[in-house]
């Protein structure tokens, strides 16, 4: 066909009172599948959306669907941000919910819920239990919604858009919590998607790409280039100052004796599924951890004894900070000692605080500001601020954000206080490939002067910090290795 299959002319979004894309032009020709890389904030997600007709622009938008070919003539968009509901239809969920048995009775099945995808759009659930093998998904049918990790709630946006199977399909972020083999697989079930005629245009900044995307262009100044394959791999340049803010270079206050953690035969189950087995770990003062496992290996559960929110944690026998859980501490007393930061953190955050106030709220542990932080509080939060290149959006409300820079205030959020213990869960989720690495760095300086112990999560190799020194990892809730990580010889051995 001589026609572009998708072609955009004058394009131009705003959003709230800015404009992110002016004058874009596009032309997406038959056969051709892209990625659309660049900055966070350059407004990629929001040519995804406009495409799928999900956000209001001016322009020219059109597309020229196949009528002889059998896939559904239509533009499926999959979103970095997934909002799930209720049997009731709400999605105001809180963030120690999805671990309260009586919460399970309220939201849907997968089963349910791929049933129900079926139906709205005429599919044979035959045809989507090869794709739930392929992405280790068929175990779960029986679970519900709230239970799901980030990395499996990806899982299943991408299960219904490959069952699906648009002739257009627009994937924003489709990699952000997938462990390493879920994301091989993902990329071989695109290039059968794109062998059989859907054509693709995913939007990040990955470099584990499917094959069939040999198309790559970045969004700069509201405008659409094309740029080579070596182009797109090269560093952004969000600005970031090199300089630490002083207050974080003090040494944690330790008020205990003993391990930071210290976990005994910890177990966990949710009826007759047991999430974690005989959990022995422990963690002491300073030392930095990679936490790794595949999606549903338990990572999350474990995390969330670490942080008091789980309602099993007093039938467990373990410690935090010296203090056996279950003799009279409170919980409000354990997070005053952690910085977190998880995806599931930021779905339940408060987003319609401001970027100050949420980077404020680090100090009190609390989902938004409801207190005057005094003159002390103020200065660190505006050195913070400055540090991680936002003191621009100080009164910028977070839903009016990219979620790139959304995560980067959750991010300050959570360092601000220096507390003893950081547990960084998929922290570098929405950032750009220069926000990924200014905040490892970040990282690498908070532990490496003045002792901050570390948990890190995270299923990309190259995005980690230098400072990590051992690793634990799970397999179907058991611990299957604790390694020790030599930095000089570049390779991870097993420890004795």
């Amino acid at each position: 066909m001589s026609e572009p299959f998708v072609h955009i002319s004058n394009l131009e979004v705003r959003y709230r009172h800015q404009t992110v894309l002016k004058g874009l032009e596009w032309k997406i020709n038959y056969g051709d599948n892209w990625l659309i890389c660049g900055d966070s904030g350059s407004g990629k997600t929001s040519l995804g959306k406009a495409i799928a007709g999900l956000a209001p622009f001016s322009g020219k938008i059109e597309i020229g669907f196949n009528p002889l070919s059998p896939l559904p003539p239509l533009v499926y968009y999959i979103a970095n941000w997934y909002q799930f509901k209720d049997l009731e239809g709400q999605s105001n969920f809180y963030y120690q919910q999805r671990y309260n048995t009586w919460s399970v009775e309220v939201t849907a099945t997968i089963q349910a819920e791929l049933e129900r995808f079926g139906a709205e759009h005429g599919l044979s659930f035959s045809d989507v239990e090869d794709i739930l093998k392929k992405l280790g998904y068929s175990e779960l049918k029986d679970s519900t919604l709230i239970q799901l990790s980030s990395g499996e709630h990806k899982k299943l946006q991408l299960i219904k858009a490959i069952w699906l199977a648009p002739q257009l399909l627009v994937l924003d972020q489709p990699y952000n919590g997938l462990d390493k083999n879920s994301r091989q697989n993902l990329n071989i079930l695109l290039d059968q998607l794109a062998a059989e005629g859907t054509q693709l245009v995913l939007i990040g900044n990955d470099a584990e790409l499917p094959a069939c995307i040999t198309r790559y262009a970045e969004i700069v100044g509201g405008r659409l280039r094309e740029v080579s394959e070596y182009e797109r791999l090269q560093d952004y340049t969000t600005v970031i100052a090199e300089e630490l803010p002083e207050f974080l270079n003090a040494h944690p206050v330790h008020d205990h004796p003993g391990d930071i953690i210290s976990m005994r035969n910890v177990n966990i189950s949710y009826g007759e599924k047991q999430v974690l087995k005989d959990i022995n770990w422990q963690v002491k003062a300073g030392e930095k951890w990679l936490l790794q496992g595949h999606n549903g290996s338990g990572k999350s559960t474990l995390l969330s004894l670490i942080c008091g929110d789980h309602p099993q944690a007093y039938a467990n026998d373990y410690s935090l900070f010296g203090q056996k859980r279950g003799t009279g501490e409170s919980i409000w007393e354990i997070k005053a000692k952690i910085g977190l930061i998880s995806p599931e953190l930021h779905w339940y955050f408060d987003r319609s605080a401001t970027v100050w106030q949420t980077v404020a709220s680090g100090f009190y542990d609390s989902s938004g500001l409801f207190c005057d932080p005094g003159s002390l509080k103020h200065q660190k939060t505006g050195e913070l601020l400055a540090y991680l290149g936002l003191t621009a959006y100080g009164n910028t409300l977070m839903n009016e954000l990219p979620l790139g820079k959304q995560r980067l205030a959750l991010l300050g959020r959570t360092i601000i206080k220096n507390p003893e213990l950081l547990i960084l869960d998929e922290p570098c989720q929405g950032l750009d490939i220069q926000q990924t690495r200014h905040f490892n760095e970040l990282v690498d300086r908070l532990c490496g002067n003045n002792g901050t112990t570390l948990i890190y999560v995270g299923h990309f190799e190259s995005q980690l910090p230098d400072c990590i020194e051992k690793k634990i990892i799970l397999e179907n809730g058991k611990v299957k290795a604790v390694e020790e990580i030599k930095k000089t010889e570049h390779y991870v051995t097993r420890s004795e």
